[in-house]
């Protein structure tokens, strides 16, 4: 699978996982809350930010059919789809100014496009990538409209059945663009740890031929962490200043304290995740000298025959390896040695 470019980052097998903090619609409605969570997510370590693009005419219609109603058991029943992202839209005006003031903390800016025009204003923005949501990922005239700009997709697959994604993927490579990351994602809000099926996100990479991660909807931090240990290139995850503020994501979204804590979490699981390799640490190899090997353990004199009396496989590691204790016993020794000395090449015959 091929290393992507995002910006000035790369999605890989070897490189660090890219950590993505969702800022949705947790500025609820305030720029200047918006420009904080920029600065919480660089001051926890993020590699990213992500916005949303679309408005409500945008990505529905304002119609109050039961078509339109939420009423699935989510957080936000009891309103309409046009309502609800009347109150949870980034305004399109903000993007720009939230884009360089991630810049200037060091982080990537990047959003999810909800339609050819929202491309565009990415377009114009010079953002580096696309991430299609997991409600548009059956969207092929947009996916494969993001796609011929020659970006990154990325695509969460909350609500996607094979099918739905092979028809994606495809579209992308159609239009001759190899940079895509799937994202196991559950689009239930927040996500049972029971539902979240992390086997599956490994499986994304082998089926498809392209790099994986995970778009998280789960409290805390544990199921990022162990998408790490898993694999995973690029783990998303929605950030708000304090859910006791409230707003339409707040409740699965994790505070800055909480983010920077997963943000350490990963960045340990990386260090100990190593390579696949048995070559041994610097530290290990000196650690070796404590091995068993083989001890004079009596006295014994030139010419006499070694007995289990007289050598033994013991700590530390000085002498020749136990696994030649048989070569030895039986054999005469080639000069005299002393209780406690290594046995070594060319003490037996």
């Amino acid at each position: 699978m091929n290393r992507i470019a995002i910006g000035d980052r790369f999605v890989g097998e070897r490189e660090p996982v890219m950590i993505v903090a969702e800022l949705s619609g947790n500025h609820n409605g305030d720029y200047e809350r918006a420009v904080a969570l920029v600065h919480a997510a660089a001051e926890a370590g993020a590699d990213a930010v992500k916005l949303q693009t679309y408005t409500a005419d945008t990505i529905t219609i304002d119609c109050d059919k039961p078509y339109f109603q939420l009423n699935r058991g989510t957080l936000w029943d009891g309103t309409t789809l046009y309502k609800l992202y009347q109150e949870a839209y980034t305004p399109w005006e903000w993007h720009e100014g939230l884009a360089a003031e991630a810049k200037k903390c060091g982080m990537l800016c990047f959003s999810s496009p909800f339609d050819p025009t929202a491309v565009d204003l990415m377009e114009r923005l010079e953002m580096p990538a696309f991430k299609i949501a997991s409600f548009e990922i059956t969207d092929v005239p947009l996916i494969r409209y993001a796609a011929s700009k020659g970006k990154p997709v990325i695509l969460a697959t909350g609500i996607a059945h094979a099918e739905d994604i092979r028809a994606a993927v495809d579209a992308i490579r159609q239009q001759g663009n190899e940079n895509i990351i799937l994202l196991k994602c559950v689009s239930a809000y927040p996500t049972p740890y029971e539902d979240v099926n992390l086997r599956m996100m490994p499986g994304l990479g082998e089926t498809y031929g392209v790099q994986y991660g995970l778009s998280d909807h789960t409290p805390g931090s544990t199921v990022a962490v162990a998408a790490a240990a898993m694999g995973a290139r690029m783990i998303e995850k929605h950030l708000t200043l304090k859910r006791a503020d409230g707003g339409p994501d707040a409740a699965f979204s994790m505070e800055p304290e909480e983010f920077a804590d997963m943000v350490r979490q990963v960045r340990i699981v990386e260090k100990a995740l190593g390579s696949a390799g048995y070559a041994l640490t610097e530290k290990q190899e000196t650690e070796r000298a404590l091995a068993r090997s083989l001890f004079v353990v009596q006295n014994i004199r030139k010419g006499e025959v070694f007995t289990d009396r007289h050598v033994r496989s013991i700590r530390p590691g000085y002498g020749l390896s136990p696994a030649r204790l048989d070569e030895v016993l039986g054999k005469k020794a080639t000069r005299d040695i002393e209780r406690g000395e290594p046995l070594r090449e060319g003490d037996f015959e």
